[in-house]
């Protein structure tokens, strides 16, 4: 079988201000050691090389935290040298996140001149009031100059974060927020409903969120104004025009293989015997830049646990998978999963069409509990 599509994933965790809702490895900023991060980064990837066994990297994201907080000769340098340690294709997507809160017009040309070719806003909402809850920097004006900002560096696409079931909201208002992402013309949208994690400031003191009958009219009179704008729903909360969909979060979702640098970065890969790997990096910034050996952990994903691991990405595909990239991503015969579809189809969860399995507009409803039959 042929090795899964390769991806790398780069993760610079420090941001102005901690939200609220945020779970992911992320630090507020007091003076950014750049140039020593980024030598860490590189140094990270020069020992993970070998784990692409002469794979090009199809898709960079840079995600954070900010990333937009680091100077474009910095995302320079980092592009440079990440070009040295591994190959890129030709037509690689280089997506780097970025607040309006730290969007500066100049520095949005440096990234693009950097090599950056795909922005990815943290808008999450424009309505003043929301933003306020949500602990957010940047006010409704900063996230339209943001929009300008990447319009005029000329990428060759930006995406617009925006979220949905917000304290306090309506679905009128969740609307407003929608067309208002809508008129800013992104080639990508990322619409998805705020949930309350572990860990953050809202789990420990929740706001007043909307019921589950307003979530469900958010989402269902949302989709169908996005539908009506033209940005087609490839996954559960990703919504692009036509050829505009994000080629990094694709890889994942395929379950493709990807490398992971940086503070708490995860990665994928799977091996010349088709066994599947997953690995973590320490997770401290200062810890992460003084160690030889950065990661932290790495195991083998149990064989009977690898068709449930495919189907939570694949299903979250409106167009589902072929169940040859299952027997090719996981190297189990088609039959492993045979019960179980049978069973959803019967259901009315799960929708066959020759080679191919989605969830059906049900399933997708209650996609966690279609997933868990392929865990047991």
């Amino acid at each position: 079988m042929p090795a899964p599509p390769l991806s790398l994933y780069v993760h610079l965790p420090w941001c102005v201000r901690k939200c609220p809702y945020c779970d992911f490895n992320s630090h507020e900023a007091h003076g950014i050691p750049e140039r020593e991060y980024v030598n860490a980064l590189l140094h990270d990837l020069r020992r993970d090389a070998p784990l692409a066994g002469g794979r090009e990297i199809r898709s960079v994201f840079i995600g954070g935290g900010t990333p937009s907080l680091f100077s474009a000769e910095g995302i320079a340098t980092l592009l440079a040298g990440l070009r040295r340690e591994v190959a890129f294709a030709a037509d690689v997507e280089i997506t780097l996140e970025a607040n309006p809160g730290s969007a500066e017009g100049e520095k949005f040309h440096g990234f693009r001149a950097a090599g950056v070719n795909r922005l990815s806003l943290g808008i999450q909402s424009f309505d003043a009031e929301k933003l306020r809850a949500l602990g957010r920097v940047h006010d409704p004006d900063q996230a339209l100059a943001a929009v300008e900002f990447a319009e005029t560096a000329r990428f060759d696409s930006f995406n617009i974060d925006l979220m949905h079931g917000l304290p306090g909201q309506d679905v009128e208002a969740a609307l407003a927020d929608l067309r208002m992402a809508i008129l800013c013309a992104p080639a990508h949208l990322s619409w998805y409903q705020l949930t309350i994690e572990p860990n953050t400031v809202f789990h420990n003191r929740p706001p007043l969120l909307p019921v589950e009958e307003e979530l469900a009219n958010i989402q269902d009179e949302g989709e169908k104004v996005l539908d009506f704008a033209g940005y087609r729903q490839y996954e559960i909360s990703a919504y692009s025009r036509r050829g505009k969909q994000c080629r990094h979060n694709l890889n994942y979702w395929q379950f493709g293989d990807y490398l992971g640098v940086g503070a708490g970065a995860h990665g994928k890969v799977t091996d010349a015997h088709g066994d599947v790997w997953r690995y973590t990096k320490t997770r401290m910034p200062a810890d992460y830049m003084r160690a030889q050996d950065p990661t932290a952990q790495r195991h083998q994903v149990p064989r009977d646990e690898l068709a449930g691991e495919f189907m939570l990405n694949a299903l979250r595909l409106n167009a589902g998978f072929a169940l040859a990239d299952f027997e090719a991503r996981t190297c189990l015969s088609r039959e492993v999963l045979a019960p179980g579809i049978q069973r959803q189809v019967d259901n009315g969860l799960l929708e066959c069409d020759g080679d191919r399995v989605r969830a059906s507009p049900l399933g997708r409803r209650f996609l966690d509990s279609v997933i868990a039959e392929f865990f047991d």
